[in-house]
């Protein structure tokens, strides 16, 4: 019988030391301001710690002609005692939409010691997301922000799947999150609608290969990976199921 002694798995296994960053399993999206002040109750009044992210919506959130209030709500949001744990994210325009400079020049300028991230929607390809981290970077010096602001980027399109390892091994990334519904509306109709339900996006053979170059891309770069949409939110049987289908995935090597 050896006498050595007994090794942890994160000990002996090659690479587990490499952890990504530790962030909350969930990430609640909001963008009508009711909404969003709800979703900052709920957050800080669960329990003595994050349970969720939040993250404000500017890019689906904000009315057409009402982005500049829009921005400016979201940025007193971020700043408010509401903010309790200093887990509350946005989502901005993307790179290539007008409002995309502004959204940063507000939230950066007013909320950015408070923003926990921003979020890159419609990433098309690595050197937009590039472009978008360091336009970012440098509004954070314009504004005196001197922490790493991490950033968020969706893999909503084709050209994002396609250079998904060189989305995740951007420096200033921390999470890649898949944006089913796009993503399956950029199929243009090879994918049903049913692939957009809790089962489906578990199971329909598209968007699982999506899922797992995502998990897949960023497991190999620290990153962390985020993915399966609920909408069904008064629908306990869904919520149920999809804590069912999240923990079958994960078992068989997603995230």
């Amino acid at each position: 019988m050896s006498s050595r002694p007994r090794l942890h798995p994160l000990q002996a296994l090659y690479g587990a030391h490499e952890r990504a960053a530790g962030l909350p399993v969930v990430d609640h999206y909001a963008g009508v301001e009711a909404r969003m002040r709800k979703a900052l109750e709920l957050q800080g009044s669960m329990a003595d710690d994050a349970l969720f992210d939040v993250t404000l919506d500017l890019e689906d959130g904000a009315p057409v002609g009402g982005e500049a209030e829009q921005a400016q709500l979201v940025a007193e949001l971020v700043m408010s005692p509401a903010n309790r744990f200093g887990r509350v994210g946005v989502r901005i325009h993307p790179l290539h939409h007008a409002c995309f400079r502004p959204d940063l020049e507000t939230l950066i300028g007013r909320a950015g010691e408070r923003l926990a991230y921003v979020m890159v929607p419609k990433v098309r390809n690595a050197a937009e997301l590039a472009d978008a981290a360091a336009l970012i970077r440098r509004t954070c010096l314009a504004h005196g922000v001197s922490r790493r602001l991490p950033v968020h980027a969706l893999v909503e399109t084709h050209g994002a799947l396609r250079e998904v390892d060189a989305l995740a091994a951007h420096p200033r990334i921390e999470s890649l999150s898949f944006g089913l519904m796009d993503f399956v509306s950029a199929h243009r109709g090879a994918i049903p609608r049913s692939a957009m339900g809790v089962e489906g996006q578990f199971t329909h053979p598209l968007v699982v290969r999506a899922k797992l170059e995502i998990s897949s891309a960023c497991h190999a770069h620290g990153k962390v990976p985020s993915h399966g949409v609920v909408t069904e939110f008064r629908n306990q049987a869904a919520f149920r199921a999809a804590l069912i289908y999240r923990y079958l995935w994960r078992t068989l090597g997603g995230q």
